[in-house]
């Protein structure tokens, strides 16, 4: 997927494309602090059927979704973490072994934790409240 802008109105159609062409169960989100990781993550997992509330887990670095095919989605924020242990602590390489969809926010905090082969999503704030998606 070439770099494409996109607007707050157009990111339900990324999300949808993101999971039309997804090459990964892992996807790491890159972004600066406030680019929208949580926002595109969100409309991800409402794309996914998701119908709970989808919140970052800034605090709890994981939180557990539920597809209505009772499909597991992980989301983990990876922002506050100190150092690579605390992922181990709480089961990261589990999580990623698992098959189940990781959304991942802040990966470069357990950068040799992750496997080689995942999607990786980088956003960059453009002007005029515009955001720019390119896959690598």
């Amino acid at each position: 997927m070439e770099a494409i802008e996109f607007s707050q109105s157009e990111i339900p159609a990324i999300a949808k494309e993101l999971i039309q062409n997804a090459t990964s169960k892992i996807w790491l989100f890159h972004a600066e602090m406030g680019a929208g990781k949580t926002t595109l993550i969100k409309a991800i997992c409402k794309e996914l059927g998701i119908l709970e509330n989808i919140s970052s887990p800034t605090y709890s670095i994981v939180n557990e979704y539920r597809t209505p095919q009772n499909d597991s989605i992980f989301h983990f924020d990876f922002y506050r973490l100190q150092a690579e242990e605390e992922a181990l602590d709480i089961g990261t390489e589990e999580y990623l072994d698992s098959g189940a969809l990781c959304l991942i926010e802040w990966p470069n905090k357990i950068a040799s934790l992750l496997p080689t082969d995942v999607m990786d999503i980088h956003i960059k704030v453009k002007e005029n409240n515009l955001r720019e998606i390119s896959i690598k």
